[in-house]
Order: C-alpha cells, then structure tokens, then sequence
C-alpha cells in the first residue's frame, strides 16, 4: 500500500483545493503519472504518483480543501488483477473501522464513534473535514443544511450549524413580532437565478485586493502619453526586429524599459515597508498582469534590466503561453517589486489599478485612442493618446514624486531613443 499526500507547494502555501481527479478507482497508474489537478491560490498543480499501483481509494472529493501532507488517496502495488475485489474491500474497510485507536490522540475517533458515525450518516456526503468538524461538535450530519448545489456538507456548513442558536439567543432579547407582509417573498423570489462556488483562486484574489485597500493608502495619478513617436518606431522596424529576433516588438517592452528608467530615479517606487522599516530593492522584477481563465495572474520578468527589448517581449510572450495552458508554476508568480497592468487590450480608457500585495506602485496602461492634441498656441493635430496611470502607496510616496516618476515615465516613452540611451 503507498499513500499518495498533498507535497510541499511553497513556504507561502499551506493548503489546496482538489480540482479534479485525473485517474478512477481502479485505474492502473505508472510512476510519474498525474494522479489529480489541486488548485492553490496562485497556479494549479498536478501531483503525480511515485510509484507503479492501482488507484484504490480516493480520500478527497472534487471541491474539498486538503492541506500539506494530508493523505487523499491509496494505491496499491502491482497489476489490476491484484487488487482486492470490492466485497473484499469492504471487508478490509469494516475491520480497520473496528480496530482499535490511539486514545491519547484527541482528533483520533473511537471504534464507537466511527460506528455511530456510520449508521447515523451513512446517506450524507461530506468532506472528511466537515465530518472531523461535526464529530468534535457533537452535532449529527443529517441536521446540517449543506450550501453546496451537490449537497456535499463543508466545514464552514458545520460551524454555520454550530453557531445558529447563539446567533438566534443574541436575537431574542430584540426580537418583536414581525409584520404579515414580511413573510411575503422578496422581489427575486421565484425568479431564475445560478449560484456558483467561487474558485480558490477568486476568493484568494478576492481576499488581497480587499487587504491591500485596508493596509494601504493608495492613491492614483493620471497622465497621457502621446504614441506617435513609438509608433512610428515600431512601423519602421517591426519587420526587421521579427526577422532578427523571431518576436513581435510589441507595446510592452517599451513600458517596460520606461517604468525602469523611472525605477532608478525614483527608487521608493521599487520599495515595500516591514513594519517601520522600509525595503528598498536594487533589482527590477517586473510583474506583468495577464487574464487567464481563473483570473487573474502575475508573472514576473525576474531582472528586467538585464533585458534588451527583443529579451523582454519574450520573456513576456512565455509567460502569457503558460498563463493560458496553464503551465505557470509558483516560481513564475512569487516576487516583483512593481507591476504593470494593460487594460487596454480590453478597451479600457482609464481606470485606477490596485496595488499588487506589498508593492508600492503599479502603472496602468489603456486603450490607445486618436484625439485632437494642441501642439502649439496655433496647432492642432490628431494623436494617437494613452492614458496612464500610477496607484501607489502614500505611506512611502508622496504626491511629488508619484507624479515625476509618472512624467518621466511619459518623457521616456514621447522619446523612445532615450530608452536605448539610458539602458
């Protein structure tokens, strides 16, 4: 028998949630064969077997949460033909209920209690956890209403459970008698709606945009950027550039190489603060946000500076493969020290970008749109113009120089050849 456990992810990352199992019971698995997709709050992972067997039970169902080192399933070793038959299975799973436990271990259920367990609530599906949960409490599964569409009982079901009657006890010294018409139904009642599980890495983005707002003063400053002079680089040596490096020259890279040049001038823009210590960082890791179909992600450009522009539009280009075939791993996401967002792509005019966990400063990019631009007191011509963006931390960075690093940003770009000059 060999117990196939939930490996080590990342010093940051404790827990996972199954998403799908890739074999079934009784499937012949070879060494080094993915076994299930376990979603972690930054990228999913497949966790393969590490050793020859037959998959003989699954321990964690599509949708629970498992941590580090938690067993979720069994093989056994050798050929299908060798594994018990399913009577034979029972019969081993009803001895092993029977066995004595280690009662100095206070999570560890007794023999009775497993059996009252299974003649109380043999009908209701729940996680292991759920039930771990239920059987500390005291309370029956079959008294618990599950939230899950499936009817699968989740930990936060028993606690919901658990706490009820003090919720109703706290209630009750208020409680008055409520009118006739609060009874009726409200205005959606009877209506077609679909409620949907957020997936672990919406809640966990979820969770850090909404803690970045409260543990952040975060501000935002605008600034425009005429594109001319970019695109006319791009239109006089896109062919080249392609022929030579075998990349697009693309947009990005000279944002890029701008937000840098920028970096170095400015460099509590490259910064994060550690209690009353502010970190500032002599090394340029550049997130760049990317939708992908769970949401969105960050990769890092890991030193940016040490990249010519044919190097970072292909960093940029691998990364954003892996985001959509899923094939980010946790190395491609941890880090950065400032983040640009593109909101253009989607046709985003402007719009105030939320700083990226305990950086300082994220730059946001926009929809490229042709306005009349006053080019002297007498002239006017018709520009292709970007909005820009700068949100940062006000804790470490004042509104000066929030705003030079944004017109140095805009400076750089308005003259791309200045790009090469300063690297």
């Amino acid at each position: 028998m060999f117990e196939v456990k939930v490996p080590e992810l990342a010093e940051s990352i404790t827990e996972g949630t199954i998403s799908q199992w890739l074999k079934n019971v009784g499937d012949t698995v070879q060494k080094g064969e993915d076994l299930v997709e376990l979603e972690t709050d930054k990228v999913n992972i497949e966790i393969s077997a590490d050793q020859d067997g037959v998959l003989q039970e699954i321990k964690a169902q599509p949708g629970d949460t498992v941590a580090v080192g938690e067993i979720i399933a069994v093989l056994q070793a050798g050929e299908v033909g060798s594994s018990p038959a399913p009577s034979e299975a029972k019969d081993t799973q009803a001895a092993e209920t029977a066995a004595p436990k280690n009662e100095a271990h206070p999570s560890t259920p007794s023999a009775k209690e497993l059996a009252e367990e299974t003649s109380g609530s043999e009908r209701v599906i729940a996680s292991p956890a759920a039930r771990k949960l239920a059987r500390e409490k005291g309370i029956d599964l079959n008294d618990i209403q599950a939230r899950d569409p499936l009817g699968r009982v989740r930990p936060e079901d028993v606690l919901r459970h658990s706490e009820a009657p003090k919720q109703q006890a706290a209630a009750a010294p208020a409680a008055k008698p409520a009118p006739a018409k609060s009874a009726s139904p409200g205005p959606d009642a009877g209506r077609p709606t679909e409620t949907v599980k957020m997936s672990r890495r919406r809640q966990t983005i979820a969770k850090r945009l909404v803690e970045v707002q409260q543990n952040a003063a975060m501000l935002t400053t605008f600034n425009e950027v005429d594109m001319t002079a970019i695109n006319d680089v791009r239109a006089r040596r896109k062919d080249a550039f392609f022929k030579k490096h075998g990349v697009k020259l693309g947009f990005m890279s000279f944002f890029t190489k701008a937000v840098i040049g920028a970096l170095k001038e400015f460099p509590l823009l490259n910064a994060e603060i550690n209690g009353d210590e502010i970190t500032i960082k002599k090394f340029y890791d550049i997130g760049i946000a990317v939708g992908a179909e769970e949401g969105l992600v960050v990769p890092i450009i890991r030193d940016a500076d040490k990249f010519g522009f044919a190097g970072i539009e292909r960093e940029i280009g691998n990364l954003a493969q892996k985001a959509q075939t899923k094939k980010l791993t946790l190395e491609d996401l941890q880090g950065g020290t400032f983040t640009i967002t593109n909101g253009g792509t989607f046709g985003s005019l402007m719009s105030t970008p939320i700083l990226n966990g305990k950086q300082v400063g994220i730059l946001g990019m926009h929809k490229i749109q042709w306005r009349p631009v006053a080019i002297n007191q007498e002239r006017m011509e018709n520009r292709p113009m970007m909005y820009i963006a700068l949100s940062y931390d006000h804790r470490i960075v004042d509104g000066k120089e929030a705003v030079s690093f944004l017109v140095k940003v805009k400076d750089l770009l308005e003259d791309p050849e200045t790009l090469l000059l300063e690297g």
